[in-house]
């Protein structure tokens, strides 16, 4: 299976396993010029960025440890472009989390990290 596939796979498992907690999927696989985000939701007052990871098992390292200052500067920027399209204002409630899948184990790490100013 290729990765693209295979990711978007885990998107859907991870979608289901929020939506069980109360979170509302309000875009799979969003992408702009600047990049994609996996899933974006809500979850009470919050607009969440979810960044979704999966491996197989720990042998190139935990899942949630591959979303790295690179990659959270990237799903920023893509944040504050929805953001700014969709009407949301400066100081509007979000937070970027990340569900990292490792074999059958979800963990969903809430605001996993904070804003990252170009």
């Amino acid at each position: 299976m290729n990765t693209r596939k295979k990711g978007a796979e885990y998107e859907q498992v991870a979608a289901g396993y929020l939506r069980r907690f109360g979170v509302q999927i309000l875009e799979c696989n969003y992408r702009n010029r600047k990049g994609e985000i996996d899933l974006i939701g809500r979850d009470g007052a919050y607009t969440v960025f979810f960044e979704v990871k999966y491996r197989r098992n720990d042998k190139k390292g935990a899942p949630a440890e591959a979303v790295n200052y690179a990659k959270q500067k990237t799903i920023c920027r893509v944040a504050d472009y929805y953001r700014m399209t969709h009407g949301m204002g400066e100081f509007s409630a979000v937070r970027y989390d990340v569900v990292a899948i490792e074999g059958e184990e979800i963990t969903w790490y809430k605001n996993a990290f904070s804003h990252i100013y170009k």
